[in-house]
């Protein structure tokens, strides 16, 4: 049975998440969780909460501990931009995009 766990509006752009999210798909969760909680990076911890918000899901679903569930497939997709105008030389202005994505967790139990 396949759980999801989704967030939105993250505040960290999509191509700077999907850079740890390729690195721990596929893993086991308890490993992911402790490679994510040795990362500097900010979007290790927002990605962390999304996997342990999944494993959550799969315990009250399944109710079966998180030893034998596996990240299935997770990705970072672009969410909402802010934009921005920011004063310039001269009377004019340049546009500022501030990036934020929404990260989506699919987690199964291994056949282990």
């Amino acid at each position: 049975m396949v759980i999801k766990a989704v967030t939105t509006n993250t505040g960290i752009s999509a191509q700077k998440m999907g850079r740890i999210t390729s690195m721990i798909k596929g893993m086991y969760v308890e490993e992911a969780l402790n490679i994510l909680k040795f990362m500097p990076s900010p979007a290790a911890k927002k990605i962390s909460k999304v996997v342990k918000s999944a494993t959550n899901n799969a315990e009250e679903a399944v109710s079966s501990g998180s030893s034998n569930l596996i990240i299935k497939d997770i990705f970072a997709n672009e969410g909402p931009r802010a934009k921005r105008f920011r004063a310039r030389a001269r009377g004019r202005m340049s546009r500022i995009i501030r990036r934020s994505s929404s990260i989506t967790v699919y987690l199964d139990e291994s056949e282990v």
